[in-house]
């Protein structure tokens, strides 16, 4: 979902587990759908987590606990392992998350999910366990993630770390822009650019 990136504020839903791979995130039978709607793919994201196999809740899933909720989301190390798919990013994406919090991703993921408008945070361990822990201890617990900045803060704490971000997305995410807009955005430099190679 296209949207421009400033400064989030939000509460958090915390899932504190370690190698999330893309399966987890969003099952392989999910990739065979004809939609490339991400409401579907959100509908399911953690699907196998969230219900039991008779189709039921799962009401120790954090996503079913309704003290939960946010635009972020903070999981454990080394997040998005796996297959590459980018349904990964659909689902998470689909689901309402704008930002995921890790001391880790897995790159072809982490891509994707810049490429979808979710925005990947990499912070030192000590603070995702800060993090984490605040936030399971208060739901209500906000993190500020200043883009501009390039910063994110748990306010509870008043902590804060930088994080790193390419310019070029940066870019992207601050005007709405995905790939191709850019590029459209770019047409008379690139006519300009034909007419003197010519």
């Amino acid at each position: 979902m296209k949207q421009k990136f400033n400064i989030i504020e939000s509460t958090c839903v915390p899932l504190p587990l370690e190698n999330v791979d893309t399966d987890q995130i969003i099952p392989a039978r999910f990739l065979k759908a004809t939609t490339r709607d991400e409401s579907f793919f959100g509908e399911n994201l953690f699907r196998d987590w969230r219900y039991h196999p008779d189709g039921t809740v799962n009401e120790d899933f954090v996503l079913n606990n309704p003290a939960y909720g946010g635009e972020i989301l903070v999981a454990g190390k080394n997040f998005g392992s796996g297959s590459s798919r980018e349904h990964a990013a659909w689902a998470i994406a689909g689901y309402g998350f704008k930002v995921v919090i890790s001391s880790f991703f897995a790159d072809i993921h982490k891509n994707n999910e810049l490429n979808n408008f979710v925005l990947p945070v990499v912070v030192s361990p000590d603070f995702l366990s800060e993090i984490l822990s605040a936030v399971q201890a208060d739901p209500k617990t906000k993190v500020r993630v200043d883009v501009p900045a390039q910063t994110v803060t748990l306010l509870s704490s008043g902590r804060s770390e930088e994080f790193e971000l390419n310019a070029y997305k940066k870019y992207c995410l601050m005007n709405g822009l995905d790939d191709i807009d850019y590029l459209v955005l770019q047409k008379e430099k690139i006519e300009q650019y034909e007419k003197k190679a010519l």
